[in-house]
């Protein structure tokens, strides 16, 4: 078989139209947390330190949701490609169908219970009310982002990114809007603090949701059959959580990973926890590169696998990681040359900018090892290769980033330099291990679906 060394420029040209949009949407979506991080801090530090930590619980939640929007990206890339319309649509249809159910359940138990979750993570009494309350009004409309996970999966795998990222754009001119009135009181408004900033959120995502319906069902799917789910198609749901839920469960342990991780960072009292916030938010650029990068490569490698075309899925994701290195470690070091005036816009404390930035030196190791984790664990996932990754993720971040976190920063008092190291290892450690089982391409083996060539 002939080998090459750059895939096609078709291929390419692909690639990069899917990457802008789905770069330009994540980071709108992300920037929802990130305007009320940084509004919140002209309110109150302490506003930040809470939310951020519920913030980091509802995002392990959250993931649940990823139980079928995951499966259902995967399995929409494939049959697009394969041009098979029928499935396409009834992934579609069942996807939603479970996850609303699966939304409209876990916001009901975050209405409820929230708070007692957050006992759990033994978040300090003067920060309880800012989350319980943070907690209560978002974690209640979760079933919001349930809806926007799925749609905007669909909408990715078809080559449409660019509906969900005008949907972004939306929602945070209206969330920003939202958080300046809310929080502060303008424009007739009650001011109401974090309570204001949580109902911003949730409305704006209420809108995204309605928004997304639209763009699904006028310029993609204009016309559902209903012999389509006559008897209806649980087969597709169970290919659905073949892949959802393997995936599902890595998402889930790394986020339980990293509530372990604020728990012990908690330790160290609020003025650390804040500037790991404040770090995680202006990390995020290089972060959502790689993450778009990646997931935009996914998608060709799914459409390609789908029609049987899996050698050029190969070529394709070596390109394109190449790139994300390259793109992500300049972004990394334009964040650290300017992390000391970024970090003065969120605070003028100076052992929060002290301890931030010590952590964004180390940050620039840790985001080419994301990268790569990112790059091949959505290239395995799109091919149908998803037990054995997640064992490798498992077993990584549990020792690398928790066992070996807790003992650098509290036991060996490195603080939070020391568990930015055991990151960039738990990282490192899992991109290498990822790209080595790519590369021994065991995946081409898998069948899926009925490809039209193989």
């Amino acid at each position: 078989m002939k080998r090459f060394i750059h895939p096609p420029t078709g291929l390419k040209k692909k690639l990069y139209k899917l990457t802008g949009p789905i770069f330009i949407d994540t980071l709108l979506v992300l920037l929802l947390g990130v305007v009320d991080t940084f509004m919140l801090s002209q309110y109150s530090d302490d506003a930040v330190a809470a939310v951020g930590v519920v913030n980091q619980l509802l995002m392990m939640v959250f993931l649940l949701f990823n139980v079928t929007a995951v499966g259902t990206s995967v399995m929409c890339a494939l049959y697009y490609g394969a041009k098979d319309n029928k499935s396409f649509i009834q992934i579609v249809g069942v996807s939603l169908l479970f996850n609303l159910g699966v939304g409209l359940l876990l916001s009901g138990l975050l209405y409820f219970y929230g708070e007692i979750m957050l006992g759990w993570m033994n978040l300090r009494d003067d920060l309880m009310p800012y989350a319980a309350t943070y907690m209560k009004i978002v974690g209640g409309f979760g079933f919001f982002q349930a809806i926007n996970f799925t749609i905007g999966a669909v909408l990715r795998a078809a080559n449409k990114p660019v509906y969900a990222m005008q949907v972004s754009v939306i929602i945070n001119i209206l969330n920003i809007f939202g958080n300046y009135s809310l929080i502060f009181g303008h424009f007739g408004l009650p001011g109401l603090g974090v309570e204001g900033a949580a109902l911003s959120t949730s409305i704006c995502r209420g809108i995204g949701m309605l928004l997304l319906f639209l763009f699904l069902f006028t310029r993609l799917i204009k016309r559902v059959p209903l012999d389509y789910f006559r008897p209806f198609p649980l087969e597709k749901l169970k290919s659905i959580l073949q892949v959802g839920l393997p995936s599902a469960l890595e998402q889930i342990s790394y986020d339980a990973s990293q509530v372990v991780i604020v728990y012990f960072i908690n330790m160290l009292g609020n003025e650390v926890l804040t500037a790991r916030a404040y770090v995680m938010n202006i990390v995020i650029i290089g972060y959502i590169f790689s993450l778009s990068l990646a997931q935009a490569t996914s998608l060709c490698t799914g459409n390609l696998i789908g029609a049987g075309k899996k050698q050029a899925a190969y070529i394709l994701s070596w390109f394109a990681w190449k790139r994300s290195l390259v793109i992500t470690g300049i972004a990394s070091g334009a964040i650290l040359i300017i992390g000391r005036p970024l970090l003065s816009f969120f605070t003028e404390n100076p052992l929060i900018i002290s301890t931030a930035l010590s952590v964004l030196f180390i940050d620039l190791i840790l985001e080419q090892g994301r990268a790569t984790v990112l790059m091949f664990l959505f290239t395995l996932r799109s091919a149908g290769d998803v037990i054995v990754p997640v064992l490798i993720e498992i077993v990584c971040m549990w020792f690398f980033a928790v066992f070996c976190g807790y003992t650098f920063g509290i036991v060996w008092g490195f603080g939070l330099a020391g568990m930015w190291v055991a990151f960039a290892m738990d990282e490192g450690s899992r991109g290498i291990v990822l790209a080595l089982r790519w590369r021994t391409q065991k995946w081409k083996k898998r069948k899926m679906i009925k490809s039209p060539i193989e």
